[in-house]
């Protein structure tokens, strides 16, 4: 009779264990494409970033994007050289070993690369078809393997995703030691969080992954129905647009332009030893030659310059006895106003500067002046140089890389009788030749480093300033800058926004942009 009980309670303890508490089995479906036509609206939708987002199936170029822009050049070398080692690899073990090199000294405090530099390299790797379905979804769930410093910036301030749930990197005296959270601790962190923001209430919970990826994400249990996405498919998935981006992406920060797979960074590790060499060389060629001779020379070295001058234009410039021309520029790179003086073949050309460190202000072939951001103060001088000669203004106060204008600083519409707005545009190759965290001293060195950096300069029609008007009102010397502005935008195919050089830093480097005088 004891036999029969205990045999009885076994089985009840079975059916209880396995039965009662295991959650529903999630229905298995092969093809996410149903979900296209589908109401989605009232669901919440758990997907994986690599496996149902990224159309790429590789995570090597974003881990060489930590190394490179948060370690350094030896150690992306290092990651470089790994590679061929860590695709022998099972995934989890080949992720433990780029997490190890990329984050392995980095202090804690000051990474910034998954808010200011990864997003555009995520962005740019986006399904256009997955981002469909996820834009009609009602509650959006992220789930990673990735390091949660890499993927949050990009998924909350980009793309909307309410919960992101990424691997936690472990720290020691603020900075990263190389290794990332136990996983169970990571799925019971992410099952609590999403539990407690009540992000799986009711029982309209699916889920998307890849056919690659597998399910034992505890909160796949909690899906009705898991949708797989072919490998194949992702490949044929079109990248997002610009224009649907959900925030458009204005500002971002590091040195590489193209996406660092490992073969584009064997490329560009090639290419060093050659680059010294051509920066030597442009350089040389710059400061020392008359432009008649420097321009066919660095024309040979890889430099490109496409002049647009409106005669209207050109003729201005000597329509005022009393003043140089006053020349204003959207501002690209550090180079605009030289790449303005070998378009006007004029070296007797000042530009007003800010943040330009002292060894560009050494090497710059032209006058530079640096404005102390005191209203009274900068316009006194801006006009005493103007009257000594042709001045090359930027008012949007610092670099934009993306195809956007800046809010333009309205002080130079009240120094000069007629403004020539010049549109200028830069291309670059391997490296951008600005940045907001890292070394300004190394913005011009990076950008001559390209091989084939190219400008595009255009004169355009002057526009009336404010000085002769003694009794102007305040607004209007805003309107006047909203004009060139305006016209830039119209003339480069950019948009004009309100953004300034203040919201630039902060969003990129956490200050406010104000640099001291070295």
């Amino acid at each position: 009779m004891s036999a029969k009980v205990s045999i009885l309670q076994t089985l009840t303890f079975f059916f209880y264990r396995f039965v009662l508490r295991r959650n529903p089995k999630p229905k298995h479906q092969r093809c996410y494409s149903s979900l296209q036509r589908e109401d989605i609206s009232n669901h919440t939708f758990i997907f994986n970033l690599e496996g149902a987002l990224l159309k790429s199936e590789s995570l090597f170029p974003y881990f060489m994007l930590v190394a490179f822009e948060a370690g350094g050049v030896i150690r992306s070398f290092i990651l470089l050289m790994l590679y061929p080692l860590i695709c022998t690899m099972r995934y989890e073990m080949g992720m433990k070993v780029m997490v190890m090199v990329s984050f392995f000294g980095v202090k804690s405090e000051s990474f910034r690369v998954g808010k200011a530099v990864l997003p555009k390299f995520f962005l740019e790797d986006v399904g256009l078809e997955m981002f469909e379905v996820l834009r009609r979804a009602g509650k959006r769930i992220c789930v990673s393997d990735l390091p949660q410093v890499m993927i949050e910036g990009f998924l909350k301030d980009y793309m909307d995703i309410e919960v992101v749930i990424g691997r936690e990197m472990k720290e020691f005296c603020g900075y990263f030691v190389g290794t990332m959270e136990d996983k169970k601790k990571y799925y019971d962190v992410s099952v609590e969080e999403c539990l407690r923001q009540e992000r799986l209430s009711g029982g309209n919970v699916i889920g998307i992954t890849s056919f690659n990826k597998s399910i034992h994400h505890p909160l796949f249990s909690r899906c009705l129905e898991v949708y797989f996405v072919k490998s194949g498919t992702k490949r044929n998935w079109q990248t997002l647009p610009r224009d649907k981006y959900p925030k458009p992406l204005i500002f971002h920060d590091g040195r590489l332009v193209t996406r660092p797979t490992p073969l584009t960074t064997l490329v560009l590790f090639m290419w060093a030893p050659m680059a010294v060499v051509v920066v030597m060389a442009r350089g040389v060629i710059g400061l020392t030659l008359p432009y008649p001779a420097a321009t066919p020379l660095l024309a040979f070295s890889g430099f490109r310059l496409t002049l647009t001058v409106n005669a209207l234009a050109l003729s201005s410039r000597y329509k005022n006895n009393r003043k140089g021309c006053l020349f204003v520029c959207n501002h690209r790179t550090l180079f605009d106003p030289l790449y303005l003086s070998f378009a006007l073949k004029k070296k007797k050309l000042t530009a007003v500067t800010y943040s330009l460190s002292r060894v560009s202000e050494i090497l710059a072939p032209i006058r530079t002046m640096r404005l102390s951001r005191d209203r009274k103060r900068d316009g006194e001088m801006m006009d005493r140089l103007l009257k000594q000669g042709d001045l090359v203004v930027c008012p949007e106060g610092t670099t934009c890389r993306e195809p956007y204008l800046l809010r333009f600083s309205p002080l130079f519409a009240e120094i000069s009788d007629v403004i020539i707005p010049v549109a200028v545009n830069s291309h670059v190759t391997f490296f951008h030749g600005t940045t907001a965290s890292g070394l300004k001293a190394f913005d011009p060195l990076f950008f001559l480093m390209d091989p084939f950096p190219s400008y595009t300069v255009r004169l355009l029609d002057p526009v009336p300033g404010l000085s002769t008007c003694r009794h102007h009102e305040e607004r209007e010397k805003f309107e006047v800058a909203n004009r060139v502005q305006s016209v830039m935008g119209k003339a480069l195919g950019f948009e004009c926004t309100n953004f300034t050089r203040r919201d630039k830093y902060l969003i990129l480097a956490g200050n406010n942009g104000l640099v001291t005088k070295n």
